[in-house]
């Protein structure tokens, strides 16, 4: 089956404007996003999908593939719907823009995860390592029910009340879809609990639709804050 990597970016960031084009060793995080979703050699294609000519001209001048957003979106993954109906694949990976440190692996389980013909949308989970990570409202939490099928995403520590941290599974935010689904996600309206979290996934369990979430040892590192940024320049330099 054909799969390709969709990477919605915007400069917008409320909590970090610019930050797509801040750079880790000399190179734009979004460029060094792209680059490592090519290095996985997993996508039969990758394009980047964004409105900013900015990152569409520094992504065009890497020899890359690029969609252009003609609608303001609510979502990044409703950005991905839009340039997805137009682009022929089976399977599609939302990698977010500001996560460039990829692992070959987590994604390679995402994408076989769709060999069981009854996944129809798959995503990331991982445990947490402090207290620390869960009680800071970036890092996501999710709870999943017997079949690792997810219930709930929040930015609040779920379940209430365990004084274990291994109780708690951080969301890793890269979604997998068979195409239909992704069309059939863009679709549907923005869900109440979506727009309290500010989180996506609700909109797809709030409509009875299920995620399978495929547990990793990767943690990854998402960078929504100047700290964040910080951090990856000094894990880029003790791992690159």
């Amino acid at each position: 089956m054909k799969t390709i990597a969709l990477i919605p970016a915007r400069l917008e960031s409320e909590r970090f404007p610019n930050k797509l084009l801040k750079k880790i060793n000399g190179i734009p995080i979004i460029l060094k996003t792209y680059r490592s979703a090519i290095d996985t050699k997993l996508f039969d294609e990758v394009y980047v999908v964004s409105a900013n000519s900015e990152i569409l001209d520094l992504i065009v001048s890497e020899g890359g593939l690029v969609s252009k957003s003609l609608k303001n979106h609510s979502s990044g993954t409703d950005r991905i719907a839009e340039a997805a109906v137009n682009i022929d694949h089976h399977i599609v990976v939302n990698l977010q823009g500001d996560e460039p440190f990829i692992n070959k692996d987590a994604i390679s389980d995402l994408i076989n995860s769709f060999k069981d013909p009854n996944v129809q949308i798959a995503s990331l989970m991982t445990k947490f390592k402090s207290f620390d990570e869960i009680n800071n409202p970036n890092n996501v939490k999710v709870i999943v029910d017997n079949n690792s099928n997810a219930i709930y995403f929040s930015r609040l520590p779920i379940p209430y009340g365990s004084n274990k941290v291994q109780d708690y599974n951080r969301h890793i935010g890269v979604y997998a879809f068979l195409k239909d689904s992704l069309i059939d996600f863009s679709k549907l309206e923005r869900s109440k609990l979506e727009m309290i979290e500010s989180l996506e996934g609700n909109r797809i369990v709030e409509n009875s639709k299920k995620i399978k979430m495929i547990s990793t040892s990767f943690h990854g590192i998402s960078i929504d804050t100047p700290e964040d940024l910080l951090n990856a320049k000094k894990f880029s330099s003790q791992n690159d």
